[in-house]
C-alpha cells in the first residue's frame, strides 16, 4: 500500500521542497530533487501498470487504499482513498512518464531562467494534482484534484507574469473553466441526490439496477433541475451532460477551446504537460470513469459523439492556417482530443483510453520538438522565419519526424505494422463507422476528413520549419545549434513511445485481450456488439484513413517543396476562408463582444451608478461629508471674539424666555 502512496504524495513533496525552500538550497538542488523524485515515482508507475494492468488470471479488479478520513456530514460519507484499476494504472503511466521527461527536458530548456525554483515546484504541483484526480475514489476527491490542475495550469501560463500576454492566457484558461466546472459541480450534486453517494462504487452498483426495465411504466419525477421536473431517465441524461460540460471545459471541446490555443504563452514543457498528459487528458478520463453511467443515456453518449466530431473538425482546419510552431501542435491537441470524445460516444471507450494513451507519447514528443527547435533559433516561434534548419539540428529534427509520422498515422493497412497513431485513429474511425449511434455517418465522415487536415498541417509544420531555404536572419542562422543531451535523452524516450506503444498494447486496449485487460474499470458488457463489429468493417473504411494521411502529405509537398508560391496565391484567392480560418472562426471576438464587453460594460456601470453614485454619495462617503460640512459652520461660531459669545448668550437667553412664555400661556 505504501507503493501507491509513494506515487501520489512524492511529487507533492518535490514541490514543497523547492517552493518553500528553493532559494535556500539553490536551483540545482531544487531541479535535481524534484526531477529525482519523479523519476522514481515513473519507475513506481511501470510496476503498478504490469502489477495492475497486465496481470492475468483471477485478481482483485479494485484496489483501494485508505489515507484518511475526509468528510462526515448529513448524507455525505467521504473518505479519502486511492482506488486503483486498470483505468488507474493507465493514467498513471501517462502521467508520471510524461511528467519526468519534461522535468528532465526543463532542467536544459529553462537552464537561464532565474526563477527555476518555483518552475519545477509547479511542474511537481501540477502532477500531484492530477495524480489526485486519477486515483480519486470519489467525485469530491476528483473535483479536488479536477481544480488542483486548473490551479496548477494558471500558475504555469502565466509564469512569465511580468509579460502582459502570459497573465492574460492565464486568467483566460481559468475562467473559461469555471464555466465547465459550473456544470460539473451541479452533476455532482445531482448524482447525490439520485443516488445518495458520491461514491463511484455505490453509484455503479445502483446504476445497473437504477432505469426502468423495458415495458414498465415511466417512472415518477425524482429530481427538479432547472425548473424542470425529471424522471429517472432524463435525470440520468441530465446528469451525464453537465458532467460532460465539465469535461468540455477541461479538455478544450468546441465551444469551451478557446483557452487552450492561448495556454502557449507558457515556456515548452509545460504545453507538453499540458497537452500530452495532464489538463486536457481530465476530461477525457471523466467520461472513461463514468462509463457505467454514460451507458445508460444514449442521448447523452450522442452529445458527447456531437461535440467530439464538430472539434475534431474545426480544430483541424484552424491548424491548416497557423504559423507558429505551437499553436499548428495546439490545435492538433484540440482535434485529437476530439477523436477521443467521439470514441466515448460511440462506446468504444478502450479505443478512446488507448488514443489517450498513445497520444502522449507523441504528443509530447512534438512540443519538446518543438521547444527544441525554439531554442536553436534564439526563440523564434513563427515558421515563416525558419526553415532550412534540417542539417543543423539533425537529431531534432529526426525526432520530430518520428513524432509527424506518429501523428499522421503512417502505416501499413491491414498489417501490424505502423507508428502507434496508425493503431488509436484509425480504430477510432473503425469504430465510429461501425457503431450504432444516429450520428455515425456524421462523425465518420468529420473524422476522416480531419485526418486529411491533420496529415497536411503537420507535414507543412515539418517543411516548412526543416526544408527549404532559410529565412531566417544570417546572425540566427550562424547560431542555429543542437540542443543539449539534457533535452535530446527525453525525446528518445518518447519517440520509443511513438513507434512501439500501438503495437505493443492494441490488443488490450480494444482487442482480443480486452475485458481481461479492462477488469471492469470501463464498461465492459460482454455483448457489446461494437467491440466485435469495428474488428470487420468493409476495406474502404479501413483505407480512408491511410488515404487521407497520403493525400495530406501530397498535398503539403507540393504546397511547401514542389510550388512553394501556390499558398500565397490560394490565401489571395480564397481570402475571406483564409481570413477565417486564420482568426480561429472569430470565436474570441464574438465571445469578446457578447461576454466579456458586456460584463466589462455592466462592471462599469455598476461602479459608476452603483458604486460611485449612489453607495459613495449617500452612504459612508455621503455622511462623512456631509459630517464635515456640519463641523465647518459649526467652527465658524469659535471666533475667540467675547461678544459674539455674550450675543450669543442673549439670543440663547430670549429663546428660552419665549418658549417658556408661550408655554405657560397654554
Amino acid at each position: 500500500m505504501l507503493l501507491y502512496k509513494a506515487i501520489v504524495f512524492l511529487p507533492l513533496i518535490g514541490s514543497i521542497i523547492a517552493g518553500l525552500f528553493g532559494r535556500q538550497i539553490g536551483a540545482k538542488a531544487s531541479e535535481y530533487i524534484t526531477s529525482g523524485l519523479m523519476v522514481i515515482v515513473a519507475i513506481l508507475s511501470w510496476i503498478v501498470f504490469f502489477n495492475v494492468a497486465l496481470a492475468h488470471g483471477e485478481g482483485q479488479e479494485v484496489i483501494k487504499v485508505s489515507v484518511l478520513r475526509w468528510i462526515q456530514s448529513g448524507g455525505i460519507d467521504v473518505e479519502w482513498s486511492l482506488r486503483i484499476d486498470t483505468l488507474t494504472a493507465v493514467m498513471l503511466v501517462v502521467v508520471n512518464s510524461v511528467s519526468t521527461l519534461v522535468h528532465i527536458y526543463s532542467m536544459g530548456y529553462m537552464h537561464h531562467d532565474p526563477h527555476r525554483p518555483r518552475f519545477f515546484s509547479y511542474l511537481s504541483l501540477f502532477t500531484f494534482a492530477m495524480l489526485m484526480l486519477v486515483t480519486s475514489d470519489n467525485l469530491l476527491q476528483m473535483f479536488f484534484g479536477w481544480e488542483g490542475v486548473g490551479l496548477a495550469s494558471y500558475l504555469l501560463i502565466g509564469f512569465w507574469f511580468k509579460k502582459p500576454s502570459a497573465n492574460a492566457a492565464a486568467m483566460k484558461a481559468f475562467i473559461v473553466n469555471r464555466v465547465g466546472d459550473f456544470g460539473f459541480i451541479l452533476g455532482i450534486s445531482g448524482l447525490f441526490v439520485l443516488f445518495g453517494s458520491i461514491n463511484f462504487e455505490t453509484i455503479f452498483a445502483a446504476a445497473q439496477t437504477y432505469l426502468p426495465h423495458e415495458g414498465a411504466e415511466a417512472s415518477e419525477a425524482v429530481i427538479n433541475l432547472f425548473g424542470m421536473n425529471l424522471d429517472k431517465g432524463h435525470a440520468i441524461t441530465a446528469v451525464c451532460l453537465l458532467l460532460f460540460m465539465g469535461a468540455m471545459g477541461k479538455s478544450a471541446q468546441f465551444l469551451l477551446h478557446t483557452w487552450l490555443p492561448d495556454a502557449m504563452e507558457g515556456p515548452t514543457p509545460v504545453s507538453a504537460l499540458i497537452h500530452a498528459a495532464t489538463m486536457v487528458t481530465a476530461g477525457v478520463f471523466l467520461v472513461a470513469r463514468m462509463s457505467p453511467l454514460f451507458e445508460l443515456s444514449p442521448d447523452a453518449l450522442t452529445v458527447v459523439t456531437l461535440i467530439g466530431a464538430i472539434t475534431a473538425f474545426f480544430a483541424a482546419t484552424v491548424g491548416l492556417v497557423q504559423n507558429d510552431i505551437k499553436r499548428v501542435i495546439a490545435y492538433s491537441t484540440c482535434s485529437q482530443l476530439g477523436y477521443m470524445f467521439v470514441a466515448l460516444g460511440v462506446g468504444a471507450y478502450g479505443a478512446a483510453v488507448f488514443h489517450l494513451f498513445t497520444h502522449a507519447f507523441f504528443k509530447a514528443l512534438l512540443f519538446l520538438c518543438a521547444g527544441s527547435v525554439i531554442h536553436a533559433v534564439d526563440g523564434e516561434q513563427d515558421m515563416r522565419y525558419m526553415g532550412g534548419l534540417r542539417p543543423h539540428i539533425k537529431v531534432t529534427f529526426l525526432m520530430m519526424l518520428i513524432g509527424t509520422l506518429a501523428i499522421t498515422g503512417v502505416g501499413i493497412p491491414f498489417t501490424p505494422i505502423g507508428f502507434a497513431g496508425y493503431f488509436s485513429k484509425d480504430v477510432i474511425i473503425e469504430a465510429t463507422y461501425a457503431s450504432h449511434s444516429p450520428l455515425s455517418g456524421f462523425a465518420f465522415t468529420l473524422l476522416v476528413i480531419a485526418a486529411l487536415f491533420t496529415s497536411f498541417y503537420s507535414w507543412r509544420l515539418m517543411f516548412l520549419t526543416f526544408f527549404g531555404k532559410p529565412r531566417a536572419s544570417a546572425d540566427v542562422m550562424h547560431h542555429v545549434h543542437e540542443s543539449p543531451q539534457v533535452m535530446l535523452v527525453p525525446l528518445y524516450l518518447l519517440a520509443i513511445g511513438a513507434v512501439l506503444a500501438g503495437w505493443i498494447f492494441e490488443g488490450r486496449f480494444y482487442g482480443e485481450e480486452y475485458l481481461d485487460f479492462w477488469k471492469g474499470a470501463l464498461f465492459t458488457a460482454e455483448h457489446n456488439e461494437l467491440l466485435h463489429e469495428f474488428h470487420h468493417v468493409p476495406a474502404w473504411v479501413a483505407l480512408s484513413p491511410f488515404i487521407a494521411m497520403v493525400l495530406g502529405f501530397v498535398t503539403a509537398w507540393y504546397m511547401y517543396i514542389k510550388s512553394p508560391s501556390t499558398p500565397k496565391k490560394l490565401a489571395e484567392q480564397h481570402r475571406v476562408l483564409y481570413q477565417f480560418l486564420l482568426n480561429k472562426w472569430y470565436f474570441d471576438e464574438l465571445y469578446d463582444f457578447l461576454f466579456v464587453r458586456s460584463a466589462k460594460a455592466l462592471g462599469r456601470f455598476l461602479w459608476k451608478k452603483g458604486d460611485i453614485g449612489i453607495i459613495d454619495t449617500y452612504g459612508p462617503n455621503g455622511v462623512a461629508a456631509g459630517v464635515a460640512d456640519v463641523t465647518q459652520k459649526v467652527v465658524r461660531l469659535q471666533s475667540g471674539y467675547l461678544y459674539h459669545y455674550a450675543f450669543a448668550m442673549l439670543i440663547g437667553i430670549a429663546a428660552l424666555v419665549t418658549w417658556m412664555m408661550l408655554g405657560s400661556s397654554f
